[in-house]
This record gives C-alpha cells, structure tokens and sequence, in this order.
C-alpha cells in the first residue's frame, strides 16, 4: 500500500511540474536546460519538468512607477525639489528579461537624469509653464533608451515642484504687487470710463438743449409768420371789401363821411399833442374839407 501512494504523489507531482497555467495579461520567460527557450503565453501550457523552468514572469499590464524626489538647478541657479510618476508597460517579455537585469531602476534613474537636464534648460519661472514640454522631452528620451529593454513608456507626469522658501516668499510678494497693480489699473480704468460717461452726457445735454432751443425758435418764428399771414390776409381781405363796397350805391358818400370823421379826430389829437393847427381856407366848403382831412390822414405818423 505505502509503494502505491508513493507512486500516486509521483506522478501528481510530475503532472504539477508538467503543467503551467499562465495567467491574462502576464508571460513566462521559459528556459531549457539553463537557455532561452520559449514565452509562454495566457493560458495552459505544457512543459517538461527537470529540463524547462520559468526563468522570469512579467506582467503586461501598465504599471506607474513614482520617481522619487530630487534636487534640480534652473538655469538662473534655484535649486528646486521635483518628483514624479512614469508609466511604463512590457511589450517585449524576452528583452525585458535579457536585455537589462533591472528595467525598472533602469527606468526611474533615466527619469531622474533626464528631469535634471531639462530643468537646467529653464529659468525658475517658467519651469511652472513648461511642465508638458519637460513630461514630453523624459518620455522621449527613455523610450528611446528602453528600445532594447523590451519596455515601452507611455507617458511622463511631473508631481511636485517645490522651490525653497525664499524663493516661495518672493514670489508671494510678487503676486500681491501684481494683484494690486491690477487692482490700480481696474480703479483707474473705472474712474476714466466714468469720466467718459459724464462727459457723454453733457455732450448729449448740450446737443439735446440746443436742438430744444432751434426748434423752439423755429416754431417761434412759424407762428409769428403765420400770425403776420394771417394779419395780412385779414387786411387784405378788408381792403378788398371796403374797395367792393365803396364800388356800390352810396359807397364814395360813405366814405366820405368816414374821412370827415378822422379828419375831426385827427385835428382833436393833432389840438392835444401841439400848439400847430392845420385849418383849410373854407370851413364851409365840405370837398376842401375833405381834401384837407385826406392830406392830414395820410400825414398822421405810424404807429
């Protein structure tokens, strides 16, 4: 019985030893008798135990790796503290495990050479702007290495940027200066367009004032037109009635006896303003009378 069982646990073990399930997205470096042999691929394969063994196991997934903190010089000699993450992913599980002994560390001491470089490239201010430009320069430069490393990276993230204090302190003290010159300029600029306003407005006071008064004075002179329009047309339209009735019977006696009137009122306020008077030669003959109060009606002064 106990030669069965020994037997039984053999050939298990073999079985075990026999078969390797490689899980999704991972791959087995398998070598044969200490060489390179084969990649074994997602799923169940079949080896033979004593002379294969899984040398290395990779997984093809993406892996972001931290780049740890480091001091870099700008170009204007501030020493500022940077670090970051890179994303790096096995596309080649056979140079990964030939081509370099360690991709990762590799990597990460590439990352940080390269960011160093970069950095020295820059002054301090724009090290903040150009964050993408020195995330594009890394990745190029270590995937361009990594070639051989059967290792691919995606892309390169900058964390932190941390300047010394004094540094920090100046530019807080920068930015209030900025945002009280800003805070002047808004005042100013306030203050200038409320200047504009009201200058606007007495202008259109003044253009609208003066455009009140020339109408008015056109409307002024339209009615005084019209008045003396009327007043002409009313004493023409007299004139014209007193010419159609002296024409009719007993028209001249009429006006005649109008003239004596005004002759008499005349000679009266002729009496009260002046010691001159005027008298005909015959009072009694009425056609001299009347000639002398035509001559007097038309030698009254106007009013």
């Amino acid at each position: 019985m106990t030669p069965f069982i020994v037997l039984l646990v053999l050939v298990v073990l073999t079985i075990l030893m026999t078969v390797k399930v490689v899980p999704q997205q991972s791959a087995y470096i398998l070598e044969r008798l200490g060489k390179f042999y084969a990649v074994l691929q997602p799923g169940v394969n079949f080896i033979i135990p004593f002379f294969d063994r899984i040398a290395y196991k990779y997984t093809l997934k993406e892996a972001a790796v931290d780049i740890p903190e480091q001091i870099c010089i700008t170009r204007d000699n501030v020493q500022v503290r940077m670090d970051g993450v890179i994303f790096i992913q096995v596309i080649d599980p056979r140079k990964a495990a030939y081509g370099i002994s360690d991709y990762t560390f590799a990597v990460i001491q590439l990352a940080q050479t390269t960011m160093r470089s970069e950095i020295g490239k820059l002054d301090l201010d724009k090290t903040f702007e150009e964050r993408m430009t020195i995330n594009r320069a890394v990745v190029e430069s270590i995937d361009e290495a990594a070639t051989g490393w059967g290792v691919k990276v995606l892309r390169y993230e900058i964390k932190n940027i941390t300047p010394p204090q004094s540094v920090l302190n100046a530019m807080e003290k920068q930015m209030q200066a900025e945002r009280e010159r800003r805070a002047v300029i808004l005042q100013s600029d306030g203050e200038k367009q409320a200047a504009i306003n009201v200058a606007e407005g007495q202008k259109q006071k003044v253009v609208l004032e003066s455009e009140g008064i020339r109408l008015r004075q056109i409307n002024e002179a339209e009615g005084e037109a019209a008045a003396l329009k009327s007043v002409a047309e009313a004493t023409a339209e007299s004139i014209r009635l007193v010419a159609q009735a002296i024409r009719e019977d007993g028209g001249s006696e009429a006006v005649q006896l109008k003239v004596a009137e005004n002759y008499v009122e005349q000679f009266g306020k002729l009496a009260k303003a002046g010691n001159t008077l005027i008298l005909p030669a015959n009072l009694a003959d009425m056609g001299s009378l009347i000639a002398t109060a035509l001559t007097v009606i038309k030698s009254e002064p106007k009013k």
